[in-house]
């Protein structure tokens, strides 16, 4: 009987047609019975004996694996694989998949949501009128502002998408500049942040994103100035964003995703900082794509089907160099 083992929570409530998907294959499952994203010391007591992870963002290191000699697949549901050890799954035969393309149309769209927020005050004036204030917030349009979108890829292309809707000016930043439909001005990125309204991070975590946007970046920012966070945590430097809101020195924050999860930090008193709770990807519609894709993911890659959405070999290049194209500046 081959078994697998869900890390990732929630899974089947949106339509339980993933677990259906296993069942029909013969896979024996055990769903996540912590009901949280699991530790690494958590995930290794219950990794023996299963020959398929499909997983979410909990730590998938060496000993991980070590831990579990019957592993032939981590099945990521969602793109991320910072989580993931690569090389120590390559030196075990291990191989890894994920679901890419499935969860970018909802973050793309959270991002336009907190964008919308951030210019507006919405999240202030909520926590205003809770208090007994009632001001009215003199905010901006997107039509207005200048967005900066450092990272254009899956999840950049389509929020470059969206904001050509409102008008106003986009900047972009990648290793190349690409072609695109809509109108942008490439930039390098300290142009981008100087000049940007509003910046916004796509991009993966690895060694040079990690504190991309550190206590330097924040001081090229204009005072009335905000920054987006939807990508990965660590790509921003927790303790310099709290600094430079508390300063007053940016006029505010949104961030999705943090270096450590669930997060409890000290951008949680701040209250120009709007903080969602990793949920960019979170539609009923991306999170069942997500799903589905990586059970369907375990299901070929046991039936000995050729996968599609293996991660590519360029993921291990860049592991490998500890260097991704994508980051260089440019």
């Amino acid at each position: 009987m081959i078994r697998a083992l869900i890390t990732t929570v929630p899974f089947g409530q949106v339509d339980p047609v993933s677990l259906s998907l296993l069942d029909e294959a013969g896979v024996e499952y055990v769903v996540n019975p912590i009901g949280r994203r699991l530790t690494e010391e958590e995930l290794v007591s219950l990794v023996p004996g299963f020959d398929v992870l499909i997983a979410g963002t909990e730590p998938i290191t060496e000993r991980v694996m070590t831990a579990g000699p019957q592993l032939r697949l981590i099945s990521r549901v969602g793109v991320g694989l910072d989580n993931v050890d690569l090389l120590a799954a390559r030196a075990r035969g291990i191989a890894v998949a994920y679901t890419p393309d499935a969860p970018a149309d909802a973050v793309a769209e959270l991002t336009i949501g907190l964008a919308l927020s951030l210019l507006r005050g919405v999240h202030l004036a909520n926590t205003a009128i809770r208090q007994g204030v009632w001001k009215r917030i003199q905010g901006r349009r997107l039509a207005k502002v200048t967005v900066g979108v450092v990272g254009v890829g899956r999840i950049g292309r389509r929020v470059i998408r969206l904001l050509s809707a409102f008008g106003g000016q986009i900047l972009a930043n990648d290793l190349v500049p690409s072609t695109l439909d809509e109108p942008v001005r490439w930039v390098d990125k300290p142009t981008l942040f100087r000049e940007a309204d509003l910046v916004t991070l796509h991009v993966p975590l690895t060694r040079l994103t990690r504190n991309l946007v550190g206590a330097k970046e924040l001081a090229m920012m204009q005072p009335d100035a905000f920054v987006i966070n939807t990508c990965r945590g660590g790509v921003v430097d927790e303790a310099a964003l709290s600094g430079a809101l508390r300063d007053g020195r940016i006029a505010g924050a949104a961030v999705d995703t943090f270096a450590h999860e669930p997060y409890a930090g000290e951008l949680v008193a701040v209250h120009t900082c709007l903080i969602t709770p990793h949920m960019a990807s979170m539609s009923a519609d991306c999170r069942l794509k997500m799903e589905y894709g990586a059970s369907q993911n375990a299901v070929a890659f046991l039936s000995g089907q050729p996968l599609h959405e293996l991660v590519p070999e360029s993921e291990y290049t860049m592991r490998a160099s500890d260097v991704a194209p994508e980051e260089v500046e440019s």
